[in-house]
């Protein structure tokens, strides 16, 4: 298979995805290239693109942006060293960097938001969906608010988030959960869906507007790392790929939460 056999092939599952404006294409690399190794990762760091080509990896896919734009990532490209260095490391290394976002965000039963549900442990399918598709509602035994925040942190202490982010009464008793990842996190969506509690990430939901409306609301909020909620996505994302293609095989690169916290 070609990169574009395999762009292609996702694609045409995804018929909620427009192919004439969706980020998913082809950011770096021969669009011809034959592929048999495929390296998953969130985002094409410069790191996961020098551990592509270290290990000889024919394709990078990745979920997020390769240079720090959701759209026209080349055409907005900014003229600075690190951006120079990056492009000339893929384009001489031969890799091809593939995007696949817009359909893996939806995808039904293994896409991010059904893998994050999952992994934290909430069930495989949810009660109520919001009108984009994006934001789940399960509904899980009340549970004092404090004691779904150890568990959601449980959990993601395996991917590097050892911690999370908690607003709100730690004795509130919640049961109606919203789930969303990435920008869609839209606490108002969440509580239109009936959610009594929302789990959102960072590049989602901002604390002077977002959070604060919840919190005077007396709407209780999660909040973990994009990178952490998007992970398990990518792992379902390479079994699905390694299930799904033939001839191709596809290994998972974790990136996890994007950094550490540090203590006295």
């Amino acid at each position: 298979m070609t990169v574009m056999h395999i762009n292609r092939h996702f694609l045409e599952q995804a018929d909620w995805v427009d192919p004439e404006t969706t980020v998913d294409r082809v950011i770096l690399g021969d669009p011809d290239k034959q592929v048999q190794r495929v390296l998953v990762t969130w985002i094409a760091s410069f790191a996961a693109c020098r551990h592509a080509v270290d290990r000889g990896f024919d394709l990078l896919m990745t979920h997020e942006p390769t240079f720090w734009a959701h759209r026209n990532e080349l055409d907005n490209l900014d003229d600075s060293a690190v951006a120079r260095a990056k492009r000339a490391f893929i384009e001489n290394s031969g890799l091809a960097i593939l995007r696949n976002h817009d359909v893996w965000d939806r995808f039904p039963r293994l896409g991010i938001p059904w893998a994050w549900a999952r992994f934290l442990g909430m069930g495989t399918e949810p009660v109520a969906r919001g009108a984009d598709g994006y934001q789940h509602r399960y509904d899980i035994e009340p549970t004092p608010l404090d004691a779904l925040a150890a568990r959601v942190a449980e959990r993601t202490s395996a991917i590097g988030e050892p911690c999370v982010q908690v607003v709100g009464d730690g004795a509130q008793m919640v049961s109606r959960v919203g789930i969303g990842t990435g920008c869609a996190a839209r606490i108002p969506e969440f509580q239109a869906m009936g959610c009594d509690v929302s789990i959102v990430c960072d590049d989602g939901s901002c604390y002077w507007r977002d959070i604060q409306r919840a919190a005077d609301q007396g709407h209780p909020v999660l909040r973990v790392n994009h990178g952490t909620s998007e992970e398990p996505g990518m792992a379902t994302l390479t079994a699905y790929i390694n299930d799904t293609l033939p001839g191709i095989e596809a290994e998972h690169l974790p990136h996890g939460s994007c950094f550490r916290l540090v203590g006295t």
